[in-house]
């Protein structure tokens, strides 16, 4: 047996070519193609400089398990996602490490409908299959099942008519919007909406930075979760006096807002935003949200006479959440929304789309459509801790609080309510690291005094 390290909790990430190569690429794609025993599989990949050779590899071996691949070319996740549930596929295969350092490369897997496959829901039994069964030597050898067929097609119209059936572009006022790719893959998408857009007179102007696919990743990894990612999409939109900045990560399966002033919009505000905006086509509907920062959009979801439905952070249980409870959108702070319409998956066009149509029914400013909510509910933003024994800071800070705290929680980590404040905290799932976010009913100095608290305790 040879253990594969790049086998994560959600999908496959590894460094080249000590972590994943093409053999192991291979080994991946005829052990998905033995346990899903699939006809038809979609493949993508995004602008790494490794991700070719991968994406040929892994068609290699879905292949050698008589699985037929449709290759949708350059693409981001969700267009492999949207793909696999146009297209009718039994699963589909995005080669991707999003926002991972250059030398990184992985995979994310879904099945047929585009349903995420995960460590409990498969990815475990793949990389058995991939360590015992299909090893490095047989990648060269016949196979006794037929070799499966091999096509290239673009789907990007149908994907571009799709996320653009979310909104009513005829009734889009005037805007310039900064889009900031990244040098990942979300650039030949604004291509593809600017042209739709010039075509019927939608009257959106594109600044684009950062634009074109480079998997050498000139201006930096694309993240915009660091502060370091940001500035030159706030430069840009003060550059240009802009309405409004967009940046994605290097798979836009997030993206990220700026304000018409530069400033930075927490995906947790977006969250209630595009939350309210549902309500209004979906009254009473199901929103899910994770745990780490909730109040305001529950208030928020429940003013609009929705039903907020808490779940734990993670694509995977999100997603799968949302079948459960057929829920219209789901969104986590940390800038991923899904959407029932879209195979329940995350989409990071779609929401931006969404603002840009608030901003032109409401006539407000992003700004002035978070400000009011910003002001009910301050928070402090994820804060991430380095520690040796990150699970046992967790114990000190619940047995120092727990007494005082009005609900705890365990959800996911421990959410404590301490009446006008309240935090989480939890554990990664890839590092020793834990996450911090802390949140007040209106009142910036404590939530920045017990957030400095918290920190302190957590770190000493």
């Amino acid at each position: 047996m040879t253990a594969l390290s790049c086998f994560k909790a959600y999908d496959i990430r590894g460094r080249m070519p000590d972590e994943l190569n093409e053999d192991i690429a291979w080994r991946i794609g005829r052990a998905t193609a033995e346990y899903l025993q699939p006809k038809t599989i979609v493949i993508g990949g995004d602008i790494r400089l490794s991700t070719p050779e991968l994406k040929e590899a892994l068609s290699d071996g879905l292949r050698a398990g008589g699985v037929d691949v449709i290759d949708i070319g350059l693409c981001g996740t969700e267009e492999v996602y949207f793909a696999t549930s146009h297209l009718k596929a039994d699963g589909g295969i995005m080669v991707t490490a999003s926002h991972n350092p250059k030398d990184y490369n992985g995979m994310k897997l879904v099945r047929e409908s585009s349903k995420p496959i995960s460590g409990d829901t498969g990815l475990r039994e793949i990389q058995r299959l991939a360590e015992e069964v299909f090893v490095e030597p047989q990648r060269h050898k016949d196979t006794k099942v037929s070799f499966g067929s091999y096509r290239q097609i673009s789907n990007l119209a149908a994907y571009v008519d799709h996320i653009l059936g979310y909104i009513k572009p005829d009734e889009l006022k005037p805007l310039k919007l900064v889009v900031n790719a990244g040098n990942g893959a979300a650039g030949h998408v604004i291509d593809a909406i600017e042209a739709r857009f010039k075509e019927t007179g939608v009257p959106v102007e594109f600044v684009k930075i950062h634009h074109e696919p480079d998997g050498n990743f000139p201006h930096g990894i694309p993240n915009p979760l660091l502060h370091d990612c940001r500035q030159a999409t706030v430069d840009a939109v003060l550059e240009h006096n802009a309405d409004m900045g967009i940046a994605w990560d290097g798979d836009f399966d997030r993206c990220f807002l700026f304000d018409e002033k530069g400033q930075f919009i927490e995906g947790y505000y977006i969250v209630g935003l595009l939350g309210e905006a549902f309500l209004a086509h979906y009254p009473g509907a199901k929103i899910i949200h994770d745990p780490r920062l909730t109040w305001n959009t529950i208030d928020q979801v429940s003013t609009a006479g929705g039903v907020p439905v808490l779940c734990k952070t993670g694509h995977a249980f999100i997603k799968e959440r949302m079948r459960e409870e057929d829920a219209v959108y789901g969104g986590e702070m940390s800038a991923h929304h899904y959407f029932r319409d879209f195979a329940y998956c995350d989409s990071g066009m779609i929401p931006w789309l969404l603002v840009t149509e608030l901003m032109s029914h409401k006539g407000k400013k992003l700004s002035e459509l978070v400000a009011e909510r910003i002001a009910l509910f301050p928070s402090s933003g994820e804060i991430n801790s380095t520690l040796d024994n990150p699970q046992a800071a967790i114990d000190r800070i619940l047995a120092i609080y727990e007494k005082d705290a009005v609900a705890v929680d365990h959800t996911d980590g421990i959410s404590l309510d301490m009446g006008e404040w309240r935090f989480n905290l939890r554990l990664s799932n890839t590092e020793p690291v834990i996450r911090l976010n802390v949140e007040s009913r209106g009142d910036v100095a404590l939530m920045d005094e017990k957030t400095s608290e918290l920190l302190s305790l957590i770190r000493q």
